[in-house]
């Protein structure tokens, strides 16, 4: 869910936004203590964990929709009106990302750098088996909130007028403008959408490791970038694709050397893709 915001910039503006990632880290934190401030302190039952998770959610969405619209309007635009070079892109996506992250570590709300507990909305139970593993009730959570997102995602990127902006602009930005589509407004859109999907990623982060944390988007972002990659960057369904398979990767190599090689599995598989398939697996989508 990570991946499909970076690989919907990128498509759009050909810019890897790291500071994404601190997208994603806000979601998680937005969920958190919207989730505290109803009153959420130990497991729900019935229509009270179904709206406890639907208000933690749509929390975490908008905040970190909140989020990628400002740094779209602060770190961005103003560079891209004055026709700056990538690499100045760059530099702002990277000082955005550190501002974004050190916030959250001197603000005495926020609780300093420790990681900060999240509340248990139920229990994690075994809910089947598959290839003599346990499946839990939040891997089924995670996986379900994934599809649908992803399924809505789809059908505004492919059957919307803003969707069809989007992949004009992405396609040809020069012939888009010609054309009427107005630029500032799908770029708006495209980082707002991937905002919605990061501060999603965040909350379903939260609630399945338990905890939240200023850094705690700098390695899932890497390894978004990594599926994005993986996928073919700038392709949304090629972005699910890889984020996918980074998945069964990363754990088949947990299963067959440990579990502190997980993150080492993530960059080689980032390294090979750059050296042998650098479109990815579906293609980049390249600009005509």
């Amino acid at each position: 869910m990570v991946a499909l915001g970076y690989t919907m910039v990128y498509g759009v503006l050909q810019l890897i936004n790291f500071a994404h990632s601190e997208v994603f880290m806000v979601g998680s934190f937005a969920g958190l203590y919207t989730l505290k401030a109803v009153g959420v302190g130990g497991p729900q039952v019935g229509g009270r964990l179904v709206g406890s998770f639907l208000l933690g959610l749509a929390a975490s969405m908008a905040a970190s929709a909140a989020t990628a619209f400002l740094l779209e309007r602060v770190a961005y635009r103003p560079l891209r009106r004055k026709g700056a070079t990538r690499l100045s892109f760059l530099i702002s996506a990277i000082g955005a990302s550190l501002f974004l992250s050190n916030l959250f570590l001197v603000l005495k709300p926020v609780g300093g750098p420790g990681p900060r507990p999240y509340p248990v909305l139920f229990e994690r139970t075994a809910v089947a088996r598959a290839f003599g593993y346990e499946i839990s009730n939040k891997q089924v959570l995670v996986v379900i909130t994934m599809l649908v997102m992803y399924i809505f995602l789809d059908r505004f990127v492919m059957g919307t007028r803003t969707g069809k902006g989007i992949r004009a602009v992405a396609q040809d930005p020069e012939t888009a403008l010609l054309m009427g589509i107005p630029m500032d407004r799908v770029v708006v859109a495209t980082f707002t959408v991937g905002g919605l999907m990061a501060g999603a990623a965040g909350f379903l982060y939260g609630l399945f490791f338990g905890q939240a944390q200023f850094n705690m988007g700098f390695i899932p972002g890497i390894k978004a970038f990594t599926a994005a990659v993986l996928g073919g960057i700038g392709n949304v369904r090629g972005a699910m694709l890889g984020g996918v398979l980074l998945g069964v990767f990363e754990n088949l190599g947990v299963a067959c050397v440990g579990t502190h090689w997980q993150d080492v599995i993530a960059f080689l598989i980032l390294v090979g893709v750059l050296m042998f398939r650098p479109t990815g697996i579906l293609g980049e989508q390249v600009r005509g």
